[in-house]
């Protein structure tokens, strides 16, 4: 598996497809039509690669940017950017995702415009509904990932325990320790 999905929505998955977004050189998880086809995969919209090609590449890449860009201003409590209002409602506006009934149960598939259809329509559900409010970036200082708070009390920390908050407590128990020591 080449993404994680630990944020609560596809949408914040997806703009988490640029890893450590703070450091110098960011990790981009989108870098190929294949990583791109896999992101669809794994995170289940679609059953079958759409088949995206180096143009569409760069599509998501700039819906995954007007995301990011929506996410950190309602983070920040800032007016929503323009450039970004306008590329999120142009995809929304695309076609949606195909479902069909077979024997099996429910097939999705589209093309790379129809998943970034439905991510977009799903941003401006979220950014432009009640839980925004509820939208947090991870308390690991190399992480940048934003995540939906919908734990009880509204108290969680990190993206993922299993990753990020294991190695904040790690690192905070080494530091107790090694302080002890010296």
């Amino acid at each position: 598996m080449n993404h994680a999905f630990p944020c609560g929505t596809l949408c914040l998955d997806f703009v988490g497809t640029l890893r450590a977004r703070r450091n110098a050189a960011p990790l981009e998880k989108l870098a190929t039509p294949g990583l791109l086809d896999d992101w669809f995969m794994e995170s289940e919209m679609l059953d079958l690669p759409p088949g995206a090609s180096e143009a569409e590449v760069v599509i998501a890449v700039q819906l995954r940017e007007a995301i990011y860009d929506l996410v950190a201003a309602r983070l920040d409590g800032r007016a929503l950017p323009a450039e970004s209002v306008a590329e999120v409602n142009l995809h929304a506006s695309g076609l949606p995702v195909t479902l069909r009934l077979t024997p099996d149960g429910v097939m999705r598939s589209g093309s790379v415009a129809q998943g970034l259809a439905a991510l977009a329509r799903e941003t401006v559900q979220l950014v432009g509904g009640d839980e925004a409010a509820l939208l947090r970036e991870c308390a690991r200082p190399e992480c940048t990932q934003v995540y939906l708070d919908r734990s009880r009390g509204h108290r969680r920390e990190w993206c993922a325990m299993r990753t990020c908050g294991n190695r904040v407590k790690a690192a905070n128990y080494r530091a107790r320790r090694h302080a002890a020591q010296g």
